[in-house]
């Protein structure tokens, strides 16, 4: 039998959830005996128990979705829209964030030790998918002893963690709010991933995944993967729009191989940043169960399995105009297999030059469709 125990880290400013005894069976076939998933809660659970949202972040977040980041000593990285009186009203709804297994930021990982050793993880961590982060999720809100959430909310990763939950825990869901995602991830994105990945396991210290234990991080590869992963998060006419070709801190270029152009000083200072809060390890396992992701051929198929009496899903799924990384095409697949088995869903493309990364941008549109949406349904549930 799995032993729970849940208690505060002061350091990390969240709480951790233990799970001991476990077995937790990942996809891949390997066993944890035991694991951690670090979460934050914000604002109070009702006294039965209707008002939770779970917030799945996506590849680089972590569980400090609103409120201070001691990793950072930033705010939270959804603060505009999580708080009291915020779109994800807090007065309202108590929202729960977790880091998702195989992250850095205090759930279990490759930076994390192994069970009952005094040894990291590293390189032999076992694989992870988007399935295996969910059912870490579930185990989470069973400790918390809520048996059905009001909504699961995410955007990018976020967003597959959600159709998971769809798909694997259609009964304990009543709504999904799914961002800038897809039913499965792309040649083209899984290409960006491998020459980020390529970046870290060429730089010399990484070690096979190991650099711990020689007291070295890959920086370099790091920095390099985050460079080349911004870029996706971005438009091209929001980069014109910020940057053009404007010189960096001169009147005329050096003909040199320093940072001339305003866009290159940005995209080194994002390198260097990400690697002072993430884990190289947590990147390659992660972008990996992006890579994992795919739904295009089972998602009807789970949807139609499922007895449509019990699926009372409502869906609210939102593209970009501008995101070339889940393009609304992706999106409008999702919506177009949900209308055919009459679920019940809703669809918003969102014009804008910010890219991907919109939806963690002033987004003014975003705010009133997903405030419009929770508190539509809720008052439905509340009536």
């Amino acid at each position: 039998m799995t032993d729970i125990e849940i208690k505060k880290d002061k350091e990390l400013e969240c709480s951790i959830a233990e799970f001991t005894n476990a077995n937790f069976e990942l996809v891949s076939g390997s066993v944890l005996e035991s694991f951690k998933i670090a979460f934050k809660t914000f604002g109070l659970l009702n006294n039965n128990k209707s008002n939770a949202i779970l917030i799945c972040h996506a590849l680089t977040g972590d569980q400090y979705v609103s409120g201070h980041n001691p990793i950072t000593e930033r705010d939270g990285w959804w603060s505009r829209m999580v708080g009291p009186d915020k779109p994800i009203d807090t007065n309202k709804f108590f929202v729960i964030c977790s880091n998702v297994l195989g992250g850095c930021s205090g759930s279990t990982g490759p930076k994390q030790k192994k069970d009952n050793e005094d040894i990291i993880y590293g390189g032999s961590f076992p694989s992870i998918t988007i399935k295996d982060m969910v059912s870490a999720q579930v185990k989470l809100i069973d400790a918390l002893k809520i048996d059905k959430l009001f909504s699961v909310v995410g955007g990018s990763m976020g967003a597959m963690q959600a159709l998971q939950w769809s798909t694997d825990f259609p009964n304990r869901i009543q709504t999904i709010i799914h961002i800038a995602g897809a039913l499965k991830h792309s040649a083209q994105n899984i290409a960006f991933h491998e020459v980020g990945r390529q970046a870290i396991m060429n730089d010399p210290n990484w070690h096979k995944g190991n650099y711990s234990e020689k007291d070295s991080i890959p920086e370099r590869g790091l920095s390099v993967a985050r460079m080349i992963a911004h870029i996706t998060y971005l438009s091209e006419d929001a980069m014109h729009r910020k940057f053009g070709r404007k010189l960096q801190s001169r009147d005329i270029i050096s003909f040199g191989f320093d940072a001339d152009f305003q866009i290159e000083s940005y995209l080194r200072y994002q390198g260097r940043s990400f690697v002072e809060r993430f884990d190289a390890n947590s990147y390659l396992y992660l972008t990996r169960a992006m890579d994992y992701f795919d739904h295009s051929e089972t998602y009807r198929k789970t949807l139609e399995f499922i007895n449509s009496q019990n699926d009372n899903i409502n869906y609210l799924i939102i593209s970009f105009t501008s995101d070339w990384l889940f393009p609304t095409r992706e999106n409008k697949e999702i919506v177009e297999t949900l209308n055919s088995l009459s679920r019940n869903v809703s669809f918003l493309e969102i014009e804008t030059d910010k890219g991907h990364d919109s939806f963690l941008l002033d987004e003014p549109d975003l705010d009133i469709a997903m405030k419009g949406f929770l508190e539509s349904n809720y008052g439905k549930t509340n009536e």
